[in-house]
C-alpha cells in the first residue's frame, strides 16, 4: 500500500499556483497545518520545522477529480477495492473519485451508499457514490432518490445498463430535479448494441467482429435531450464517443437544455484501427470509434461542448481479459494514465490549454455534481494536486497501483507526472 502521512506541518516550496478557472498563476510557497492552508508567500525552507516538499518546477492546483470510476467493491474485490482504487487515484493525481453503482450488490440502497463512504473515511481520496437510477439497475422502478441523496449519493446512473423505458427515465429526471441532482446516462440502444463487440465500420468488417453501430449511442442521446428539455431535469452523457453525438449535445446546449457530457482519454487518442491485433485491452464500451469521431471529440473539447474529462476506470482481472476478443469483457483501467494522456495528446497538441484541461478534471465535474470547490487561499481546507506538467515517464502496467493491469497504454511515453496530492488532512508525495 502507498503510504500517506498526516499534514501536521507541510511546506510546499518553489511551486507555481494555478487557477484552472481563470488561468491566473503565481509563484508562491504554501504552508499547510493540520489539513488547512495556513500561509501563502515566500518562506525559508531551511528554518521550517515541519515536512518540506520541494515543488520546484511544479504546478499547484485544486485537487483533481475523476467523476466516472468503477471500484468493484462490493462484489469483485479481486479486480479492485476501495483501498486499491484510492491508491491508483492518488498516483494519478486525484483527490476525489465518483464510484459508479454497478457493484454486487448494486448501489441502490442507503446502506450501500453509507458502506462506500464509511470504507473510504480514512482515505486521502474522497469516494463519492453515484447511486443507481433504478432498483437493482433493472430499468423498471426508480430508486428511493431522496434517501440516497440524504445518505450521500452525488448523482444517479445505471451505468452500463441504460434505462430503456422512456417513462422511467422521465420520472428519474423529474425526481432528481427535486434535489438538483444529475442523471448520468450510458447511452446505447440495447437492441442495436446486442451482440456487438467493436465499432461498426470498415475495421469490424475486415476483422470479422460483430459490430456496434454509432447510431445506437446517438439515438439514446437524442431521447435524453428531449426528456431533459421536457422535464427541466439535468442530464449528463457519460463517455460520449461519436461525431453526431457531440453535435446533438452542442445543439441542445444552444437551445438551453440542462445537459453536460464527458469524454475519456482513450476515446481521444485511439481509433478502431488499433484493434487490428484483437488486443482485448482495447475493448471498451463505448467502443473505439473512427478517426473522424476522434476529431469531432477534440473539437467538442475545444469549443466547450464537452464539459468533463473522466477515465471510466474499469478494472478486470488478467484471466478475464486473456481470452478471445469476443469473450473478453469491456473496459480498461485509466486513473493513473489520464493526466499523462491529456497533457501529451491534448494540451501539447494545442487542443486545450493546460488551464482548460485541468478545469475539465477539477472544477467542472464538481460544478455538475454540486460539490464544494477546492480553493487555494488562506484558511481553506487543503485539497490540492501538484504536478510536473513537462516531466516525462513511461507507463509500466506491472507497477500501476490498481489491482488490475488491463491498460492499452503499457510502454507508452507520456508527459505530466504527479508530485503530490493533499486532502482530508493527509498527503502523499512521490
Amino acid at each position: 500500500m502507498t503510504k500517506f502521512k498526516k499534514t501536521e506541518q507541510i511546506l510546499l516550496s518553489g511551486g507555481e499556483i494555478i487557477n484552472p478557472e481563470n488561468g491566473n498563476r503565481q509563484k508562491n510557497d504554501l504552508i499547510i497545518i493540520n489539513g488547512k492552508i495556513d500561509s501563502i508567500g515566500n518562506f525559508d525552507k531551511k528554518s521550517f520545522s515541519g515536512d518540506v516538499i520541494d515543488a520546484t518546477g511544479t504546478l499547484i492546483m485544486p485537487g483533481l477529480i475523476d467523476m466516472h470510476v468503477h471500484l468493484r467493491e462490493p462484489g469483485r474485490e479481486d479486480e479492485e477495492t476501495i483501498e486499491s482504487g484510492c491508491e491508483a487515484a492518488m498516483a494519478g493525481g486525484m483527490t476525489a473519485v465518483c464510484a459508479m453503482p454497478n457493484t454486487d450488490p448494486p448501489c441502490d440502497k442507503q446502506q450501500t451508499v453509507k458502506y462506500l463512504i464509511n470504507r473510504a473515511k480514512n482515505e486521502l481520496v474522497d469516494v463519492l457514490p453515484i447511486a443507481a437510477i433504478t432498483k437493482n439497475r433493472a430499468g423498471q422502478e426508480i430508486t428511493e432518490m431522496a434517501e440516497l441523496v440524504k445518505a450521500g449519493a452525488v448523482g444517479f446512473s445505471d451505468d452500463g445498463s441504460p434505462v430503456q423505458n422512456t417513462d422511467v427515465m422521465r420520472r428519474a429526471l423529474e425526481y432528481a430535479a427535486m434535489y438538483d441532482s444529475v442523471i448520468i446516462d450510458h447511452c446505447e440502444d440495447p437492441y442495436l448494441f446486442k451482440g456487438g463487440h467493436m465499432n461498426e465500420g470498415i475495421m469490424s468488417t475486415r476483422l470479422g467482429v460483430p459490430p456496434i453501430p454509432s447510431i445506437g449511442e446517438e439515438i439514446m442521446i437524442g431521447r435524453n435531450i428531449h426528456l431533459a428539455k421536457y422535464t427541466g431535469g439535468r442530464i449528463h452523457i457519460a463517455h460520449i464517443s461519436t461525431k453526431d453525438g457531440v453535435e446533438l449535445v452542442r445543439r441542445a446546449k444552444n437551445e438551453g437544455v440542462n445537459i453536460t457530457c464527458e469524454v475519456t482519454p482513450h476515446h481521444l487518442v485511439l481509433t478502431d484501427e488499433a484493434l487490428v491485433n484483437y488486443d482485448t485491452n482495447l475493448k471498451m464500451n463505448p467502443p473505439l470509434r473512427t478517426a473522424e469521431d476522434v476529431e469531432a471529440l477534440k473539437q467538442g473539447l475545444s469549443d466547450g461542448t464537452i464539459d468533463v474529462i473522466a477515465s471510466d476506470h474499469a478494472p478486470h482481472s488478467i484471466e478475464e481479459k486473456d481470452v478471445e476478443f469476443i469473450a473478453a469483457p469491456f473496459g480498461i483501467i485509466g486513473l493513473e494514465t489520464m493526466l499523462g494522456l491529456i497533457q501529451t495528446f491534448i494540451v501539447d497538441k494545442g487542443i486545450l490549454s493546460l488551464e482548460q484541461a485541468l478545469n475539465k478534471m477539477s472544477l467542472a465535474p464538481r460544478k455538475i455534481l454540486n460539490l464544494d470547490m477546492p480553493k487555494i487561499e488562506k484558511g481553506a481546507k487543503a485539497n490540492i494536486t501538484v504536478i510536473y506538467p513537462d516531466k516525462e515517464w513511461t507507463v509500466n502496467a506491472k507497477t500501476l497501483k490498481s489491482l488490475s493491469k488491463n491498460t492499452p497504454f503499457d510502454n507508452w511515453n507520456l508527459k505530466g507526472r504527479v508530485k503530490c496530492v493533499i486532502n482530508n488532512g493527509l498527503y502523499y508525495a512521490t
